[in-house]
């Protein structure tokens, strides 16, 4: 250890800070054992954060390999250039940067033979932190040294955490897209907070609840919270939390502690969303910042989503609207097309249709019928058996139909006109207007046909009387195969307490 001097030089600004669990690793790379104990000893009270120091030790960069290979918490490296080789300590850097990847390692070099490694070259073409000749390194200075290093250290892992907790909440909020209602968008929040701060659920408890701005304070609605489910009562929230959105909403503003976060953050809309997330252990400004972008991430997509359900909403009024008046026009009132829409709903889910395809039917089968508001009202209305020349106008509905609604490049409209087209159409061809067979029929089609004519033939209608289910069931049964889909009709008849079910739930 030829010229590794530590003097008692002073450290100006140096305490002693009550030891943390908590610890720095430091990796030791030297072949002299002098060296070694003489670093442990001169850091042995060196404190950065109230944490102290944990040595790694290595007496050739084939155990520093090792050792580095089976610690990632490594902070700073502390190498000796000439070990075993005159260049061992070059080729542990290359390796630790271009083997390993390892670009958050503070790596510094220290020699007693500059000559071995000039140190312009060396900080040139090395990647390097420091390079120190060992008789400059007196005990302040390694100290300082360790300071610069692990501050260093401490900024990348800060940024790199502020990276991957801002690729978390990118996930997050591309899943918030994909919510079709509110108990989907409170099950996501859920799943991802932990997510977000790189916690396991244990660890943490949120909740999120939305309110008006100028509402009252104990009003907010409770989107979800963390072991309490979707959308559970406010009773079942701790009242420390419920106190906490209280003085939030009277506030107006974010507010943090050593254990706990309140976010605030209000809508366009009108509306103030909060997120209250308590942890364990300290939280840190990185879990603070982190929650800050991602609760105002919660606030933009819960606007989405209440904008999304609005027109959903709008959607499915005017669908049953347009349908009704169909409906009122050729005097038959009641509930017929949103059994219909229920009944369609129920056959698309038993049939094995994906939600969102499930729901577009349902929505575009109140339209089924939109193109009788060309059918004159004499034959529309005409109380019995209608004549052959009647009849072939009656059948102009379907194409009607389906003329008003093709041109339009929504997704309910467009299935609306699919619907209207083919709901006359029959299993074994012999429907009507294009006289389509089997799977030609688009399953909207077939669902619809069925579920149209279960509840036309058990309501009133001016050419016929009620019919009893009984005779309903018959009906359908001899139909299998020919006007119906024989899935759907195995469907219905296997899940026929459920139909009922919807039958008494929407009656005339």
């Amino acid at each position: 250890m030829s010229g590794f001097l530590f003097t008692n030089e002073p450290l100006k600004g140096d305490e002693q800070i009550t030891v943390d669990k908590a610890h720095w690793d430091i990796l030791v790379v030297d072949d002299e054992e002098d060296i070694h104990q003489v670093t442990k000893l001169v850091l042995s009270d060196f404190r950065f954060e109230q944490k102290p120091l944990r040595f790694h030790h290595a007496y050739s960069a084939k155990q520093a390999m090792d050792i580095l290979n089976s610690e990632e918490s490594i902070s700073v490296g502390l190498i000796d250039v000439v070990m075993e080789s005159n260049h061992a300590g070059l080729d542990l850097i290359k390796f630790i940067r271009n083997d390993m990847a390892n670009h958050d390692i503070r790596l510094i070099l220290r020699t007693g033979q500059p000559g071995e490694a000039p140190e312009e070259s060396v900080i040139r073409d090395y990647d390097i932190n420091d390079y120190k000749n060992k008789t400059e390194l007196t005990a302040v200075k390694l100290k300082t040294l360790l300071y610069s290093a692990l501050r260093s250290h401490r900024d990348i892992q800060t940024i790199e955490r502020h990276k991957r907790g801002l690729e978390r909440i990118i996930d997050a909020s591309s899943s918030f897209l994909k919510c079709n209602n509110v108990q989907d968008f409170a099950s996501t929040i859920l799943s991802h907070v932990a997510d977000v701060m790189g916690l396991t659920d244990s660890d943490i408890y949120c909740a999120a609840a939305v309110n008006k701005q100028n509402g009252a304070g104990a009003e907010f609605q409770l989107l979800a919270a963390s072991g309490a489910g979707i959308e559970p009562e406010q009773t079942a929230l701790p009242d420390k939390v419920k106190s906490r959105f209280i003085e939030t909403h009277n506030r107006k503003t974010s507010s943090k502690s050593d254990h706990e976060y309140v976010g605030y953050f209000t809508s366009q809309a009108g509306l103030e969303t909060m997120l209250y997330v308590s942890k364990k252990g300290l939280l840190q400004p990185t879990d603070c910042q982190l929650l800050a972008f991602f609760a105002n991430n919660i606030a933009l997509a819960y606007d989405n989503l209440n904008l999304r359900e609005t027109m959903k909403e709008s959607q499915k009024e005017l669908s049953y609207i347009l349908g009704e008046a169909v409906e009122k026009r050729s005097k038959e009132t009641g509930s017929h097309v949103k059994r219909v829409a229920h009944y369609s709903l129920l056959l698309a889910k038993l049939y094995g249709l994906n939600d969102y395809r499930a729901e577009i039917i349902k929505l575009a089968s109140p339209l089924h019928d939109i193109g009788k508001i060309s059918i004159p009202d004499v034959i529309l209305n005409k109380p019995g058996k209608l004549n052959d020349d009647e009849w072939a106008i009656m059948k102009t509905h379907a194409q009607q139909g389906y003329e008003i609604l093709k041109n339009s490049t929504n997704d309910i409209l467009q299935c609306g006109a699919i619907i209207a087209h083919q709901h006359h159409e029959k299993w074994d061809g012999s429907g009507y207007p294009q006289g389509l067979k089997g799977e030609q029929i688009d399953v909207a089609g077939r669902i619809t046909a069925l579920a149209d004519v279960f509840d036309a033939l058990g309501s009133v209608r001016c050419y016929k009387p009620v019919w009893k289910l009984e005779k309903i069931l018959t009906e359908i049964k001899s139909q299998r195969g020919q006007q119906f889909d024989p899935k759907l009709v195995d469907l219905f008849v296997e899940n026929l307490e459920q139909f009922l079910a919807i039958r008494d739930q929407y009656p005339d």
